[in-house]
């Protein structure tokens, strides 16, 4: 699988994860050149507190685009160390 934004790909894995839709990449597999920490958090009630990434490419920023939860609840554990994206990013 590969994550896909402004045309560039910015992490490519064979192992994600499905949850809900969403392919989750191995946090090993993301180029980290293109990823900002944000401050942003959200929460969902069996995963548990979500932290963000913003992705820069050249001089263009996609923000909280990217997440991940460093400490998921039990119910998620399959989740911990993977990253997931939305907001435009394209996974094929």
């Amino acid at each position: 699988m590969k994550a896909i934004w402004d045309n560039v790909v910015i992490a490519e894995s064979n192992d994600t994860v499905i949850v809900e839709g969403n392919h989750y990449f191995p946090i090993n597999s993301i180029k980290n050149e293109y990823f900002v920490k944000t401050d942003f958090v959200s929460f969902c009630g069996w995963k548990g507190k979500a932290n963000y990434y913003s992705v820069s490419i050249n001089g263009k920023i996609n923000k909280d685009c990217a997440w991940y939860y460093a400490e998921p609840n039990d119910a998620a554990k399959k989740i911990k160390g993977m990253i997931a994206f939305w907001n435009g990013v394209q996974v094929q």
